[in-house]
C-alpha cells in the first residue's frame, strides 16, 4: 500500500508540474497576443486619423471623392489592407494614366513632321542665302543666319557645309579662301551657266 500510495503521489506532483508550466505558457501567450492587438489597434487608429485628414484636405481642394471609402468601424485589422489594397490600385491607375499619357505625347511631334514636308529644302534656302549676300560667308555664319530666320529646324554646320560644297560643284556657289577658313558667296552671272569642268582646274588648285 504504501508503495502504491507513493507512486500516486509522484505522478500527482509530476501532472501537477506540468499543468503549472502549462498555464504559465498560456498566460505568456495570452499577453503577447494582447500586446501585438493592442499595437495593431494603435496603428489602426493612425491610419483612421490619416484618412480622416486626407479626406478633409480632399474636400478643402474641391476633388471628387467617389474614390473615399465610407467611413467603417475600428474593429478588427482587415480594413486597413482593404485601405492599402486601394492605395496601391490608385498607384497602379496613376502610372497607368501617366504612361499613357507619355505615349500620345511621343506621337504628337509627327504631325510637325508631316506638315514640314512643304518647306523649302536645305539647298533653296542656301541658294536664297548666298544671293543676299554681298560679302562671302563661312558655313558656320550661314547655318547661323539659317537658324534664325527658320527656327522650327534643326539645321547643323556639317550638313550645311556638305550641301554647299556640292552647289560649288555644280557652279551654283563661289568657294574661297582665307588663311584657313573657307568662305562661300552666289557664283558670278557669267559664271552661273559654265560647265563643271571648266571650273574644275579652279577648285584643284584652291
Amino acid at each position: 500500500m504504501s508503495e502504491n500510495t507513493a507512486e500516486a503521489t509522484e505522478l500527482t506532483s509530476q501532472y501537477s508540474a506540468q499543468v503549472a508550466g502549462d498555464l504559465e505558457r498560456n498566460l505568456k501567450e495570452q499577453e503577447r497576443l494582447s500586446g501585438e492587438i493592442e499595437a495593431l489597434q494603435a496603428q489602426l487608429a493612425a491610419l483612421q486619423h490619416d484618412r480622416t485628414v486626407l479626406g478633409n484636405i480632399q474636400q478643402a481642394l474641391g476633388l471628387p471623392t467617389a474614390l473615399t471609402p465610407a467611413a467603417e468601424p475600428a474593429a478588427p485589422v482587415p480594413p486597413p489592407r482593404k485601405k492599402a489594397a486601394g492605395a496601391a490600385k490608385q498607384t497602379k491607375d496613376k502610372k497607368t494614366s501617366t504612361g499613357t499619357r507619355k505615349r500620345a505625347g511621343k506621337k504628337s511631334p509627327a504631325t510637325p513632321a508631316a506638315s514640314s514636308s512643304s518647306s523649302p529644302t536645305l539647298v533653296v534656302l542656301l541658294r536664297e542665302h548666298l544671293a543676299g549676300q554681298r560679302e562671302p560667308r563661312s558655313a558656320a555664319e550661314i547655318t547661323a543666319a539659317l537658324e534664325q530666320r527658320h527656327p522650327d529646324r534643326t539645321i547643323k554646320t556639317t550638313v550645311v557645309r556638305t550641301t554647299l560644297e556640292g552647289l560649288v560643284a555644280k557652279n551654283q556657289a563661289q568657294r574661297s579662301r582665307q588663311g584657313r577658313s573657307v568662305f562661300y558667296t552666289a557664283p558670278a552671272p557669267e559664271q552661273t551657266g559654265a560647265p563643271q569642268a571648266e571650273t574644275q582646274p579652279e577648285e584643284a588648285t584652291s
